[in-house]
């Protein structure tokens, strides 16, 4: 759990370059406590955000992800690269984040982000912790920042 004071705060948790894109839902109220993390999308839908924070350092970081017109229709079916649901492309598809000026990242994702319910509904229908899924999913929200967009949270910190 981690808590993003201002909306200052939460802008600072994006990359200077990424800001710029950053709309604040004006239900947002601060402080404001997060579990694991917090994603939202624009209005018109075609920008998605997530804050979560570094498993090591504990550090806040937002990621802007670009949402792209995807091929295929509704039988299409797809995984979440975080959490592993399955869907059609209608609830999965490919998020873009821009790693630099010349380059772009995707990666496969629930187009809601809402990773964590799902995790949590899928393990207690199992019988197991959802705490440990959902920490290993954040875990990989992580490994994206670091080896898809170059960011090193040590340096960052």
């Amino acid at each position: 759990m981690f808590r993003i004071e201002t909306e200052t705060a939460l802008l600072n948790a994006f990359r200077p370059r990424d800001r710029k894109h950053v709309e604040v839902p004006q239900d947002f109220h601060f402080p404001r406590f997060v579990r694991d993390y917090v994603a939202w999308s624009d209005p018109y839908n075609t920008r998605t955000f997530v804050v979560f924070t570094d498993p090591n350092s504990g550090r806040p970081l937002g990621i802007v992800f670009r949402r792209d017109q995807q091929p295929g229709g509704a039988s299409t079916s797809h995984m979440c690269d975080w959490c592993h649901s399955t869907g059609s492309s209608m609830e999965i598809g490919l998020l873009t984040a821009e790693a630099s000026s010349k380059r772009r990242v995707g990666v496969n994702l629930c187009l809601d982000l809402r990773c964590s319910e799902k995790l949590e509904t899928a393990a207690n229908l199992a019988g197991k912790n959802p705490r440990t899924l959902i920490r290993q999913m954040v875990e990989r929200m992580e490994k994206f920042a670091h080896d898809g967009l170059g960011i090193d949270f040590v340096a960052a910190a």
